[in-house]
């Protein structure tokens, strides 16, 4: 009878690994930054906050973005981009089949659904422009890998510019303020970078894998040195920008500079090829960074 229970135990505790592998929690600061930020701007305009519409904006991003993370898990499996070797364990050591899987992505779009529903209700935006915004970055999300797969044709890169950058922006923005403002979209840019540099060093990391399964990726097509220059113009820029923002904005836009030095230890983990880590090493970054970004927003008090 123990050593029954000891299995069981282990197989649910395999499980659990399984959905972790698959939803890529550590990837959520991507869409949790903007959300955050997008609030922020709209208190900035508004003074006002709902703490009910930001937790279900919350719930709706995350959610749609691990269901995002396991319709990639799902195709990378099932058009051979995952196999031995691949960063992506789940479908490969069989944590999970591919009709866990499934369902357990069609439950989150479920739950992003009903929370938009909620948002809807709650929200003093007019639903059609929310159901835009919403619609807009849940087709994002999917066919990143599915329908089309724009991830298989180079393309995947502007599918996670726009979802993780202005529509996350401007979504989270409509849901509180009521009000779409195009120019919000324009604070996403410093974030958004970012995230797209954790895009482009797992692509880099996963180009053997790629190549043999005959998919193309911009780290495909670059190779390795100029994807290593694509890498440090993604991560930098920002930096940029925010010695812009300080000098002619506010100096408060100076305080996600502060994190400069662990971008110049991502540089130099690029440079000597340790890509392993990376994509996890960059998700980090883009969290502090982005937190102190909003900080810093916040602290201008304007828009």
């Amino acid at each position: 009878m123990a050593a029954v229970n000891q299995d069981s135990n282990r197989s649910i505790r395999s499980k659990m690994l399984g959905y972790m592998l698959a939803l890529r929690p550590w990837s959520f600061a991507a869409s949790f930054v903007p959300v955050l930020l997008g609030t922020v701007l709209s208190y900035n305009q508004t003074k006002s906050f709902s703490l009910m519409i930001f937790i279900l904006t919350v719930i709706v991003t995350l959610s749609v973005h691990g269901a995002g993370n396991l319709v990639n898990t799902y195709y990378d499996f099932h058009l051979g981009v995952d196999c031995d070797g691949a960063d992506d364990r789940t479908l490969v050591d069989h944590l999970l089949t591919a009709d866990e899987v499934v369902r357990f992505g069609a439950m989150l779009y479920t739950i992003a659904c009903i929370a938009f529903a909620a948002i809807v209700y709650f929200s003093p935006a007019r639903m059609e422009v929310l159901a835009f915004a919403f619609f807009g970055g849940l087709s994002s999300s999917f066919l990143y890998t599915g329908g089309f797969g724009f991830k298989y044709y180079a393309l995947g890169d502007i599918i996670i510019f726009l979802a993780f950058g202005p529509i996350a922006v401007l979504f989270a923005f409509i849901c509180q303020a009521g009000i779409c403002i195009i120019s919000v979209a324009y604070y996403a840019f410093p974030v958004v970078l970012v995230t797209e540099a954790i895009l482009h060093s797992n692509n880099a990391r996963d180009l053997e894998f790629d190549k043999r399964a005959g998919i193309i990726t911009l780290a495909i097509i670059l190779g390795d040195k100029r994807s290593y220059i694509l890498y440090v113009i993604l991560l930098f820029t920002p930096y940029l920008l925010f010695t812009f923002m300080a000098i002619f904005l506010s100096p408060y836009y100076a305080l996600p500079i502060l994190t400069i030095f662990s971008a110049l230890g991502l540089q130099k983990q690029y440079r000597q090829q340790n890509l392993k880590i990376l994509p996890v090493a960059t998700a980090r970054l883009n969290l502090i960074l982005g937190i102190l970004y909003v900080i810093s927003c916040f602290l201008t008090g304007d828009l």
